[in-house]
């Protein structure tokens, strides 16, 4: 008998397959260099000033005496001269500290968002006026001047003797309320190379970042120096290493697979893994917990007469006791996710969760870097 394969269903079988193959199989992820460095030179700064903030509602500064001070400074400025022995006791100011990020070739008249937090007893900022403060920088020198009005991200109400508030009120910010008064100068047109700087030191990764820079713009284009700063050649007219800096950023960079990471809080006893984490063979007492992760052989026997072949699979088992008579056996792959469902199971607190996986990774059982936040 002739058996004839319809060429529709053939393809549509071939797609099913390839569809099938191509989820099973991890795709490379590759990102662009700008996601993964910084050009060395250009760079944040960190503003910060004194100031005093007016308007409030009753709620400023109660005993404070720097804000006494600084409020007799302030009106000495502008002529008003306050007698000798002057208790001056204003509820309405409020002494805070402002702070404020400068970008990267910020130039004089340019905005910038300013936060503004109580340094005395104030009960809330809300509704207050932040008066001109200057903005210094790690030099001393003023590089932005900041003024405005303060909006307080916070909500209270208060009702038949309860009272409910949501955020906390001694803490605002002002959108714009900053102005650069002096640029930063940058030495990004200076020299004939530009370093670049992972943001997290791999030596995998910094030889793919080379291997792509030496494929798009030539031999010898670039050096890494260690597993984290990469010298490139540049231009060196100003305009020109302009747009090869812009063209460098959009070169797109296949990753390196990342190093297993577990990240516990030690408060909550959450924990997250950035991929699946086995574990090996070790034996943990912790009070009245016990914890046996041992290797395991499971084989496979084919039926008599048959052509098959006997197969001794290596697996894993996870034996957990609390007490007497209580125990958790996992007959399969001993993963971190299988121990932490059944410790949790178990209802144990995150100080003892926490206590068991420093002693995994103690023994070397953890393959994986533990980080405690």
């Amino acid at each position: 008998m002739n058996r004839h394969i319809n060429p529709l269903r053939a393809g549509l079988w071939a797609c099913l397959i390839g569809l099938s193959l191509s989820l099973l199989t991890p795709l490379a992820q590759a990102e662009r260099l700008k996601e993964l460095a910084s050009i060395q030179g250009i760079r944040q700064n960190q503003l910060i000033g004194y100031g005093l903030v007016v308007g409030l509602d009753g709620t400023g500064d109660q005993t404070t005496l720097f804000t006494f001070q600084s409020m007799v400074n302030m009106l000495q400025q502008f002529g008003v001269t306050l007698p000798q022995g002057t208790d001056l006791k204003s509820k309405n100011v409020a002494a805070v500290m402002v702070t404020a990020t400068m970008f990267a070739f910020a130039q004089p008249g340019q905005t910038l968002d300013v936060t503004v937090s109580s340094l005395g007893n104030s009960k809330s900022l809300r509704g207050g006026t932040l008066l001109m403060t200057p903005l210094k920088g790690a030099d001393s020198q003023i590089y932005a001047m900041a003024q405005g009005n303060i909006l307080v991200a916070g909500a209270g109400a208060a009702a038949a003797g309860s009272k409910a508030q949501v955020n906390h009120l001694s803490a605002g910010r002002i959108a714009g309320g900053g102005t650069v008064e002096r640029a930063v100068q940058t030495a990004l047109g200076q020299g004939e190379f530009i370093s670049l700087e992972l943001k997290e030191t791999d030596f995998i990764t910094a030889s793919r970042v080379v291997e792509a820079l030496t494929k798009q713009f030539g031999v010898g284009s670039a050096s890494a120096q260690n597993g984290r700063v990469i010298q490139v050649r540049a231009p060196l007219l100003r305009d020109e290493r302009v747009s090869f800096i812009g063209e460098l950023e959009a070169l797109e960079i296949t990753l390196a697979p990342a190093q297993a990471k577990v990240v516990m809080n030690a408060r909550t006893g959450s924990i997250v893994m950035n991929q699946a984490v086995a574990l090996e063979a070790c034996a943990v007492a912790h009070g009245n917990l016990s914890i046996v992760i041992s290797a395991a052989s499971t084989i496979s026997q084919p039926a008599a007469l048959s052509l098959g072949q006997t197969v001794v699979v290596q697996s894993a088992q996870i034996d957990i006791q609390k007490e007497p008579g209580q125990v958790l056996l996992l007959p399969r792959a001993a993963m971190l996710t299988d121990l932490v469902k059944a410790l949790n199971s178990l209802g144990i607190t995150p100080q003892d969760l926490l206590a068991v996986l420093q002693a995994l990774k103690a023994v070397g059982s953890l393959r994986a870097e533990l980080e405690i936040i």
